[in-house]
């Protein structure tokens, strides 16, 4: 009967390397080799009071590790709720999906200065005008030096795409997903929200106030 199953998890590297070599040159199992080598560590004070001893050290380790990700989350929770100098929205559509697509961006700065974008961007998909909206807003934002940026955005596909790992990035999309990133990288501080769709009306209205202008641009006679 193995009085003592979790041996394996107190021992050190060097413990566990001892009792492989012990299990080969006298054929003995790895748990009972493994026992072997911690009787001989614990020497007079016995087993027992190895186990308990190094028990209680992963213990204190796991707690601390505990509280060291949790003083980590609250920092980060902090840090995230507190308003940056530079806030943005954007919002893409496309009409007919795919059809024509337009952009909507609302960058505001520290300083109260506004900038909004209402431009057509070529044929697509949502996903696409989405992405397309996105680099705009980088791209303005670059322009005008923002830091401390944080942007808001509706499409869960295009924030979780440009936010993810490679390893599940849309092939469909690697050129926006691309571009977005190089951008990013000369943005410092840089925070991407989802946000519902009713939080996000000042950028819908400009994306779909872009797609009106299409539409009349197309009915005028030339």
């Amino acid at each position: 009967m193995n009085d003592f199953p979790n041996l394996d998890r107190i021992a050190y590297k060097a413990e566990r390397a001892a009792s492989r070599r012990l299990a080969l040159a006298e054929g003995l199992s790895a748990d009972a080799a493994l026992r072997r080598t911690l009787e001989l560590t614990a020497g007079a004070a016995g087993l027992a009071a190895l186990v308990e001893l190094r028990t209680g050290l992963l213990a204190a380790q796991a707690a601390r590790d505990a509280a060291r990700a949790s003083a980590k989350a609250a920092a980060t929770s902090r840090r995230d709720a507190q308003p940056t100098a530079w806030r943005a929205w954007f919002d893409g559509s496309a009409k007919p999906n795919p059809g024509r697509c337009g952009i909507g961006v609302r960058i505001e700065g520290p300083d109260g200065h506004v900038v909004e974008l209402a431009q057509p961007a070529g044929h697509g998909n949502s996903s696409e005008a989405e992405y397309r909206a996105l680099i705009a807003l980088l791209e303005t934002a670059a322009a005008h030096g923002a830091h401390e940026l944080t942007i808001h955005g509706d499409s869960r596909v295009v924030i979780d795409d440009v936010t993810g790992p490679d390893l599940y990035a849309a092939p469909a999309l690697a050129g926006y997903r691309a571009r977005a990133l190089a951008l990013l990288a000369l943005l410092p501080d840089v925070r991407l929200r989802w946000v519902p769709r009713h939080k996000n009306t000042g950028a819908d209205a400009l994306s779909q106030r872009a797609l009106i202008d299409l539409e009349t641009d197309a009915s005028t006679p030339s």
